[in-house]
């Protein structure tokens, strides 16, 4: 069996473990873009059919919620965050150093597939502005200087 088709057989299990629960294709979603680090147009196309919905309600759902992405994604989310208190306090310089350092602009993924770099309005750690998340982990109270120190704890 080749890769393909093993995939298609995860997706389809996937799909099965929740095809009963009412909004389950949500749940679809999440574990197919948590598995893969995106959702192809293949696996959205094989959950519309499996589920009987039409394919735009399942893009609908994709492009609505920002936990979902419809491109590959580096192995490690860095998102950057933009609300008020992390811009007062140079949020902004930050994500510019990490466009620097990586290569690559906000939304994007460096060529390798490590790393993929967002920007967000909230992470909830505002008395530590400017702070920055790379998949589980918070940074704080960051400075320019602090960045390529950060990443290369996650290579």
């Amino acid at each position: 069996m080749n890769d393909k088709m093993k995939r298609k057989v995860d997706l389809e299990k996937v799909i099965n473990k929740y095809k009963a629960e009412k909004g389950g294709i949500i749940s679809v979603l999440q574990e197919i873009n948590r598995e893969y680090g995106y959702l192809s147009e293949d696996a959205l196309k094989l959950v519309a059919k499996k589920l009987d919905v039409p394919l735009i309600q399942v893009y609908s759902i994709a492009t609505f919620y920002t936990a979902f992405s419809l491109k590959p994604r580096g192995r490690h989310l860095i998102n950057v965050c933009l609300g008020t208190a992390c811009f007062v306090k140079g949020g902004n310089r930050i994500l510019e150093k990490l466009e620097r350092e990586l290569g690559i602009k906000a939304g994007e993924t460096t060529k390798e597939l490590r790393y993929s770099l967002d920007t967000v309005h909230c992470i909830g750690c505002c008395s530590l502005a400017p702070v920055i998340r790379i998949d589980e982990d918070a940074y704080g109270r960051l400075k320019q200087e602090k960045v390529p120190e950060i990443l290369k704890k996650h290579k």
